[in-house]
């Protein structure tokens, strides 16, 4: 079986690089790219014809432009911008105006980069979470090392006391909008 399979593999590579072996001029200016997008990463990709990943959703969000600065600060642009799945809890600009004064500014500076993605990481979760499938009392691993606590009363659906009041699915996960910024325990 394992022999079907490779001269699968390489009849398939053999077809390929047969089919791109004629290049014309059209071919080669689509490869070029100018010199500040090389090695952007995945978030230097430009596809105006899929859905938009999480980054780009909360990026076209006017309530999340702390969320969006504070993922470019933390360069994770291009983690977030992989195929995933992620689930992120998003919180709002209104969530991060609860901190105590200064806190934001404070994160955002590059030598607090690494605290930064802590939290960011704490708002973050390795699979698909649709609030339908959630349970109460269920808890989920997030990429920085803590959890997060489920909890559903009247209908409502709360991580971590924060209620999600909106859910977005997006091309490589879903976003949850919370009004709170969790902290990772500590």
């Amino acid at each position: 079986m394992k022999k079907v399979i490779k001269s699968i593999l390489a009849l398939c590579v053999v077809s390929l690089a047969s089919c791109g072996s004629g290049t014309d001029e059209a071919q080669v200016q689509n490869s070029t790219t100018e010199p500040s997008e090389q090695g952007a990463g995945q978030s230097g990709v430009v596809d105006a014809v899929s859905n938009p990943n999480v980054v780009q959703v909360a990026i076209g969000s006017k309530d999340h432009t702390t969320l969006v600065a504070a993922v470019k600060a933390g360069e994770l642009v291009d983690a977030l911008s992989n195929a995933g799945p992620f689930t992120v809890f998003a919180p709002t600009n209104t969530a991060f105006d609860k901190l105590p004064a200064g806190t934001v500014e404070g994160l955002l500076k590059p030598e607090k980069k690494i605290d930064l993605q802590n939290i960011l990481g704490y708002h973050t979760y390795v699979g698909t979470l649709k609030t339908e499938y959630m349970q109460d009392g269920q808890e989920f691993d997030m990429v920085f090392g803590g959890k997060v606590k489920i909890v559903k009363k009247d209908g409502k659906v709360f991580v971590n006391n924060s209620e999600i009041v909106a859910s977005i699915p997006t091309s490589n996960g879903i976003i949850h909008v919370i009004n709170d910024v969790l902290l990772p325990p500590h």
